[in-house]
């Protein structure tokens, strides 16, 4: 009755009614705009003001109803449900996991036999896969991409080919592509082939190709169209916001609109795409942000509840500041939240200035209720596609580092195995502080950290196996790329200070077994993968690191903790697959704090505290004891060969400026310009050193000595280093500027006397 009373006025079908409603929002959500409606249907006498008013929502409801319907969105609410139980299941760490889920999803809403995603490895110049259907492959089956042996991919101009799909990121079909490249994709992946779509998942950050996603065979033989194209790659979340706020002008004859999202970690709305500022793809994103708890948005954010506000600046709550910014002069306001299906408010929508009115109307509040559960819907459907991209660019990470770098062979592990030595009896003063590690060849390096391992007693307190241990020491130093400084020999130096604080240091007083466990191999491991530049560089250079991992900091440290868990994960390298439940998680916790604190900010923070907590006196019983002298422990291990002789310092200097001065060159081919210590043109190395010496390292080793008698002469040694770093200060204030071989070239005699000065 009330459809058909509907169908007379707005010339709708009963069915084109229930479409629409079931579009927008659940019954409950929409009534009210319902109500209204067949109302006015029915209704024998209408005023000219209602005639108006009958007439804009039937516009505005006809247009919005042929945007959603040639979009694609659900026609009933089984696909709103089923997006919405995608996203609540999307909490799997593993890409492949989430790929069977969004891989199932795609298949349904497309009706597809099977979908599948082509994987773009830029390193490798080729595509894979890793799951076809429901069914995970036991090895991913990899496609070269044209100007190599396969004949499935070739080049752009041949538009027969996944050329267009990969060049010009156009979708695709089976008639796209000759049948004899079909039977090879079909023999490839152990599929049959009738109905084909291709569609290309291209990065926002950089227009590059993510990946293809495939869906094979339609349902009931009929083809694939536009509007699983629509299904397939809407996800970019700053596209998305765009056509929601177009959407809420157009209903309500707003004349701005802006979506905010909430947060959680910052308790601030963000605004990445505001209306008026950033107006088309092509422009540079930009965002917006003000505390949750400001101005008319952050009240709705607040209080989960619709406000229309008549005049904006009587307001109390309205929030000048964006006008300001923005030079839009805001005269009414409808602000209402975004919910999730628990409730929760995840956004807010705020639709300014009327243009067809003086204020926003009560038809309006019902048609913003409404569409707020849509903006939902959609916005949840989106970050599940960024929440898969995050996790093929970890999957991209871990594959250059295993696969390319990191090969053990058997003859390898065999040969260490046998291999055992008693370094304390070979090599004097192995196991004190003395010993300069990095004078060791690197050949005898793995089977000196056997050693270590051993003569910790590691192997029989948590059960290692012995081949296990030493896969796993192969894999890390496999892990470590060659820069002049941050490298496996480093690696080795650091474990090996550690090593010999346990040894003298009676570190069991003051930690458990297991805190001494995880700190040995957070040392070995702590540094895996660097690149020879810093956290600042991977930012500024907008690195694949930097867009993983810039947003929770500590860049390069988080890096060489996830690099740590690959190898931990990867088959016969577990070295604690033997430890119990809890103190498996529990060594895994303590690695990642002790390798995010070698960020020397994150010690600078924590600095005060380490200092306090030895002049108070340490607690064993305080768990924040525990972990600052842990941070302690790994930044003294870090810093070690400040400790040592004056020629490993010395070199140990050159080996860095090696490093800083590679970035800076890469810099300045950025077109920025590097710090000074950074700037082979400008450097001043003794200055630098001493103040490196005094502000960072002399710290760290009088607090050591503080809490260790055993490490006075650790302290001594830096100390001494640094007289000889003033000397050639003062040599160079009379000299002038001398290069880094010229520094290193300097030598002390047996009175500290400097000699080999150029004449």
């Amino acid at each position: 009755m009330l459809a058909t009373s509907l169908t007379c006025k707005f010339l709708f079908s009963p069915y084109d009614i229930l479409f629409l409603l079931t579009i927008l929002a659940p019954r409950t959500a929409f009534v009210s705009f319902f109500k209204l409606a067949v109302t006015y249907a029915v209704c024998d006498y209408f005023s000219e003001e209602q005639k108006r008013i009958l007439q804009d929502i039937e516009y505005q409801t006809s247009a919005a109803y042929k945007r959603l319907k040639s979009q694609a969105m659900g026609t009933d609410t089984k696909r709103d449900a089923a997006v919405l139980q995608l996203c609540a299941e999307l909490f799997d760490p593993d890409a492949i996991t989430l790929q069977v889920k969004i891989i199932k999803y795609l298949q349904e809403q497309t009706d597809a036999e099977i979908a599948f995603l082509l994987l773009n490895d830029k390193d490798n110049n080729d595509l894979f896969c890793q799951v076809v259907g429901d069914t995970i492959l036991q090895e991913e089956v990899r496609i070269a991409c044209w100007g190599s042996n396969s004949t499935l991919l070739q080049n752009e101009n041949e538009n027969t080919t996944f050329g267009a799909a990969l060049k010009r990121k156009e979708p695709i079909s089976e008639k796209d592509i000759p049948n004899n490249k079909i039977k090879e994709l079909e023999k490839l992946l152990n599929i049959s082939i009738q109905t084909f779509l291709c569609v290309p998942v291209i990065s926002k950050a950089d227009e590059s190709l993510i990946a293809l996603v495939c869906v094979v065979n339609k349902a009931e033989e009929s083809r694939f169209g536009p509007d699983d194209v629509h299904c397939i790659i809407h996800y970019d979340l700053t596209k998305l916001l765009r056509e929601i706020m177009q959407e809420a002008r157009n209903l309500t004859h707003a004349e701005r609109c802006s979506v905010f999202l909430i947060d959680t970690e910052t308790e601030e709305l963000v605004a990445k795409v505001f209306d008026g500022i950033t107006t088309n793809n092509s422009e540079p994103q930009s965002e917006i942000r003000f505390p949750r708890s400001h101005g008319i948005a952050g009240h709705v954010a607040t209080k989960g509840e619709l406000l229309n506000i008549r005049d904006a600046y009587s307001h109390p709550l309205f929030y000048r500041v964006i006008d300001e910014n923005t030079g839009f002069r805001t005269r009414n306001i409808l602000c209402f939240p975004i919910k999730d299906e628990k409730g929760c408010v995840i956004g807010v929508a705020q639709l300014c200035n009327k243009k067809t009115g003086p204020c926003f109307t009560s038809f309006d509040e019902a048609i913003a209720s409404a569409f707020a559960v849509y903006c939902c819907i959609s916005i949840s459907h989106c970050l599940m596609y960024q929440k898969l991209e995050v996790s093929q660019q970890r999957n991209q990470l871990a594959n250059e580092l295993m696969i390319f770098h990191m090969q053990v062979s058997p003859e390898e592990a065999r040969q260490l195995s046998t291999e055992t030595v008693n370094f304390n009896e070979m090599v004097p003063n192995f196991d004190k502080f003395i010993y300069a590690p990095r004078w060791m060849p690197e050949a005898e390096t793995c089977k000196a950290v056997v050693a270590m391992f051993e003569d910790l007693g590691f192997l029989t307190k948590w059960r290692i196996r012995n081949d296990t241990l030493i896969r796993f020491i192969l894999m890390v130093k496999k892990g470590y790329r060659n820069p002049p400084y941050h490298n496996w020999i480093h690696a080795f130096s650091v474990a090996h200070f550690a090593y010999v604080m346990a040894k003298n240091a009676r570190l069991h007083e003051y930690l458990d077994d297991l805190e001494i466990f995880a700190l040995f191999v957070s040392c070995l491991c702590h540094d895996i993968d660097h690149r020879g530049t810093n956290n600042s560089f991977q930012v500024a250079s907008q690195s694949v690191l930097a867009a993983l991992y810039s947003s929770e900091g500590s860049v390069m440290e988080r890096h060489h903790f996830a690099q740590s868990m690959c190898i931990l994960n990867t088959e016969g390298c577990n070295i604690f697959e033997n430890l119990p439940s809890k103190e498996y998680t529990r060594v895994l916790d303590l690695m990642r704090d002790i390798i995010l604190a070698t960020d020397l900010a994150h010690h600078l923070r924590i600095l005060n505290d380490i200092e306090n907590m030895v002049t108070e006196g340490y607690d064993k019983k305080s768990v924040k004891h525990h972990k600052w002298l842990l941070c302690l422990l790994m930044t003294a291990c870090d810093l070690s060969d400040q400790t040592k002789c004056w020629e490993v310092t010395k070199h140990i200097a050159g080996l860095i400026y090696q490093e800083f001065f590679s970035q800076g060159d890469l810099e300045k081919a950025l077109g920025h310009k590097p710090i000074e210590m950074m700037d082979r043109e400008r450097a001043k190395i003794p200055d630098q050193q001493i103040s490196f010496l005094d502000n960072i390292a002399l710290p760290v080793f009088r607090v050591l000595a503080r809490m260790f008698k055993e490490c006075d002469v650790c302290e001594a040694a830096v100390v001494a280093n640094r007289c000889r770093w003033e000397v050639i200060c003062k040599v160079l204030q009379d000299r002038g500027r001398m290069t880094i071989d010229d520094v290193l070239a300097l030598e002390f005699d047996s009175n500290e006397e400097l000699i080999g000065l150029a004449k």
